[in-house]
């Protein structure tokens, strides 16, 4: 069998698109200590969970003769020191230096011969507070993920017993006869694996073709026609104010009692989902007002989590979609029905389930059709259910946990974590398509009023 893994159609394509700066795939948490940890204790949390992580330890290398096929491969050269870091800001640095420190450190790439991971204990904070800024690839997870992570490596409790630590284990050497022995086996695999699942639905679907002809030309439209909506070749935006694309962008966080979110959605008849959404749309059509433009809508893009309940800790199980938002709503609690009826629309799409069928499609097609694509997307929307309870780092209180996506082509990426009671939400704008991210923040924060508002 097989020692390692491949990467999926949806990784493939995030991995191959970095050809183009723009569109790097680097996830970043910030998290917010109330002290400084003993950095020896950190090292050696670190060390012990980059054994209990396969993905920590690994990096990924191509398939021979398979172009559109990578692999996880162990790093047998794997350097601690260089993936964990430890510096001083100058002293009694605000959060907002923080921010602008790891926007810097987010917009570099990662070194390919490399695992794609580097994590930073960040002192000299004003009061004396800390932070570890843990940057990743996007396929080494996706924020449920990174939470499943976190896990590992922080504590529930601020003294918890001891536990023992992970033992390392020793990973086989690459050669060229294991690789191509590898790639027989992963293909033939994947033959069987397609022809088991299609022996076992084709009788059904042909009985049920049979049976109700009308029906089954309807389902196969409906998907066709599902499918069509996803390759879409929008490539342009539908903001006429967020334009403009650079290699620079600004970090903003905005922080909301999550008990404000769950009171407005429960009262409109939504999710905490749609409420994040309507404050987001909320805030954007603010700013566009800010110069003088009434907009309608706005195109998002936004990870459908298709994780299951046996999936390691680690690893990426999203599915990014493409779709409209109405953005003029005209009261709060319409304005987060609209989401709800939105996202509910996209979540029935016949095409989620075909998505890694037609990733393998894309990654035919030349990568700058893919990048145009992304490119005609106004504003990405993520919102990972995080730790609903404090977490410490080696005695250390966690404060806040602020997340920073990728924006990947487009204006503005928002991404909210859920953290002890409170939403703690990232903001990652474009420099050039956003260039005032403090006006930004401003329309944002009153966009998450008024939908919180409902409930008054």
């Amino acid at each position: 069998m097989p020692d390692r893994t491949y990467l999926s159609q949806n990784d493939t394509i995030m991995w191959m698109v970095e050809a183009d700066p723009l569109l790097r795939s680097t996830i970043l948490g910030v998290v917010l200590l109330e002290k400084a940890p003993e950095w020896e204790r950190v090292r050696t949390r670190v060390e012990a969970v980059s054994h209990q992580v396969p993905a920590l330890r690994e990096k990924v290398m191509p398939v021979p003769l398979h172009p559109t096929t990578l692999q996880w491969v162990r790093d047998h050269d794997f350097d601690l020191h260089y993936h964990l870091r430890h510096i001083v800001l100058p002293a009694h640095s605000g959060l907002q230096e923080l921010l602008d420190w790891a926007r810097t450190e987010a917009m570099g790439g990662f070194d390919p011969a490399r695992p794609l991971w580097e994590f930073t204990l960040v002192e000299g904070l004003a009061d004396d507070r800390a932070a570890l800024v843990m940057k990743a690839h996007h396929v080494v997870t996706d924020g449920i993920g990174a939470v499943q992570l976190a896990a590992h490596l922080f504590d529930f409790e601020e003294h918890p017993a001891s536990t023992p630590r992970a033992v390392p284990t020793a990973a086989p050497h690459l050669n060229s006869y294991s690789m191509l022995r590898d790639v027989v086996i992963h293909d033939v695999e994947g033959i069987v694996d397609f022809a088991r699942h299609q022996v076992a639905s084709v009788v059904p679907n042909l009985l049920q073709a049979v049976r109700h002809p009308r029906q089954a030309v309807a389902d196969a439209m409906e998907t066709a026609a599902s499918i069509g909506r996803i390759l879409a070749p929008t490539t342009t935006p539908k903001s006429s104010v967020m334009v403009g694309r650079m290699l620079s962008s600004n970090f903003r966080v905005l922080e909301v009692p999550m008990a404000a979110m769950r009171d407005s959605a429960k009262a409109a008849g939504g999710r905490l989902n749609d409420t994040f959404l309507a404050g987001i749309t909320a805030g954007l059509h603010r700013y566009h007002l800010q110069y003088g433009e009434h907009i309608h809508e706005l195109r998002v893009a936004m990870p459908i989590s298709q994780r299951g309940e046996d999936d390691p800790a680690g690893g990426n199980h999203v599915s990014v979609m493409r779709f409209v938002l109405p953005v003029d709503s005209p009261t709060p609690g319409d304005r987060i029905r609209a989401m709800h009826s939105a996202v509910e629309h996209v979540r029935a799409e016949r095409s989620l389930g075909h998505t890694e069928t037609i990733a393998g499609f894309l990654n035919l097609m030349p990568k700058g059709v893919i990048g145009a694509m992304l490119k005609g997307v106004d504003f990405l929307a993520s919102n990972v259910p995080g730790v609903p309870v404090p977490i410490w780092l080696e005695g250390s209180r966690v404060e806040q946990f602020f997340p920073f996506g990728p924006t990947a082509g487009s204006a503005v990426n928002i991404t909210l974590m859920s953290y002890a009671g409170s939403c703690c939400i990232g903001v990652n704008a474009d420099a050039e398509a956003i260039p005032d991210a403090d006006v930004l923040i401003d329309c944002l924060r009153a966009g998450f009023d008024e939908v919180c508002a409902v409930v008054a």
